[in-house]
């Protein structure tokens, strides 16, 4: 859904200083997944206002770290593997917002120290037009196929953290785990005789463009592309299985408006809040009930239902030996 030209006007609005009962949050930058439209709403509905904040996930946690001593910082916003490191730096403290009970296990701390906010769900981005008359793939294992020769894209898995976690569903979907990635070294090595496209970079401008046909990727990603741009585009959930990635918040250790930053989250997990998300479509972390036509967006939930989620801390573990491995036996 394409933001109204109020929500433009306000994404690319200068933002004033914080003053006093203001929350800071590190790493909520408006042109990402509608929190320009989650940043109006904490301020119209809740009275607590953000500065808008164009860190990284890895940027919100240097700086934490950097002013642990005193913190600036009331809540940030990152990808999970980035959560986790910050429990180990000693950064955030346990909250658990209204609404977190109903969290999903796996897509938060038990201590609630962090909490999905929204996930994503690892599968195939396809350009339907770009096929050259093949059909549409439905599992992992069509993708080595000699008619989607060329076809196939995946970010490198031992450079981006998205292609890594397409090797973790890939690994998961035939059998492996996060101590045994044969399964997923068999398969690349499998693909590699299809000639794969394997950049480095987030590709969306190279699927819509039809340079890569079909690229493992993000369901909102393809979503994105299927409501906004011209053409033919369609989100995949493989047959076999696959992961739920989700991107979570934290109350920091030490906020020095911590009331206000507990408002925010209260907010971003209830009914409401959690609705915004789905503007950029993106999953929200609570089953909430969405309007029809919202809902109608996604594929049906009996779909999802083959998206589980992982020990994220055991796959961030994992992470540097698959991207050695992948190297050595596969690229």
């Amino acid at each position: 859904m394409k933001l109204t030209v109020l929500a433009v006007l306000f994404a690319t609005a200068t933002a004033a200083p914080a003053l006093a009962e203001d929350a800071i949050c590190y790493n909520c930058p408006p042109e990402w997944a509608d929190w320009a439209s989650m940043l109006k709403a904490l301020d119209e509905k809740v009275g607590v206002k953000m500065p808008h904040d164009n860190k990284n996930s890895g940027q919100a946690l240097s700086q934490m770290i950097a002013e642990k001593a005193s913190p600036v910082a009331d809540v940030a916003y990152y990808g999970v593997t980035t959560g986790i490191a910050a429990i180990s730096e000693g950064v955030v403290q346990p909250y658990k917002p209204a609404g977190f009970d109903e969290i999903p296990e796996g897509l938060k701390d038990p201590e609630g120290n962090w909490f999905a906010v929204h996930y994503g769900t690892l599968g195939m981005f396809v350009n339907v037009d770009a096929l050259n008359g093949a059909p549409v793939p439905k599992c992992w294992a069509d993708l080595t196929k000699p008619e989607y020769k060329g076809m196939v894209g995946y970010l490198d898995p031992a450079s981006a953290f998205v292609g890594y976690a397409g090797a973790v569903a890939i690994n998961q979907a035939f059998g492996g785990d996060l101590n045994n990635f044969e399964p997923a070294i068999k398969y690349f090595k499998d693909l590699a005789a299809n000639s794969p496209i394997v950049p480095k970079q987030t590709s969306f401008a190279r699927v819509v463009s039809g340079e890569i046909p079909i690229l493992f990727d993000y369901d909102f990603n393809a979503y994105r592309a299927k409501y906004n741009e011209s053409g033919k585009f369609e989100f995949v959930m493989p047959c076999e299985g696959t992961v739920r990635v989700p991107y979570v918040m934290s109350l920091v250790a030490g906020a020095p408006n911590a009331e206000a930053g507990k408002k925010a989250l209260d907010f971003i997990l209830s009914d409401e809040g959690q609705a915004i998300w789905t503007n950029a479509y993106l999953k929200p972390a609570r089953p909430v009930a969405l309007p029809a036509e919202v809902a109608a967006r996604f594929l049906p939930d009996s779909e999802y239902e083959r998206a589980v989620s992982v020990d994220y801390s055991a796959m961030a573990a994992a992470q540097k030996g698959f991207g050695e491995r992948y190297l050595a036996e596969v690229k």
